[in-house]
Order: C-alpha cells, then sequence, then structure tokens
C-alpha cells in the first residue's frame, strides 16, 4: 500500500456536510470517499493510470519530451 501523508483541508461547512451524505450512502468514511474522488478525478482527466500511481502523464511535456 502507498504511503499516507496526512494534510489538513479546509472546506466551507455546505461542501463538507454533503461530503459526509455521500460517504454514508456509499458506506465509507469521510476520508475514504474524498480519496476515492480524488483518485476517480485524477484518471478521469488522465493524470494517474487505472490502478497506478499518483505520477502524471504529462510528466515528460515541461522539459520538451514527449510522454
Amino acid at each position: 500500500m502507498a504511503e499516507r501523508k496526512p494534510f489538513l483541508l479546509r472546506v466551507d461547512r455546505r461542501t463538507l456536510d454533503a461530503l459526509q451524505k455521500w460517504a454514508a450512502d456509499d458506506l465509507r468514511s469521510l476520508n475514504a470517499q474524498i480519496e476515492f474522488l480524488l483518485r476517480r478525478s485524477l484518471q478521469e482527466a488522465g493524470r494517474v493510470k487505472r490502478g497506478g500511481d499518483a505520477a502524471p502523464r504529462s510528466a515528460g511535456k515541461r522539459d520538451g519530451r514527449r510522454g
């Protein structure tokens, strides 16, 4: 399993309430729901491979390489 690093996330009350309800509906903890949504968003944006690490798809493009 990948190393996990704690960090503080500030969100407004309305967003937090909606996330907590969604997590409960999906039988997940709030933290697991946020991680799930972040991973899914990264995959859909092409930033990570499905089931892979968090290496950006375009990692080599800044220095002129294609990737």
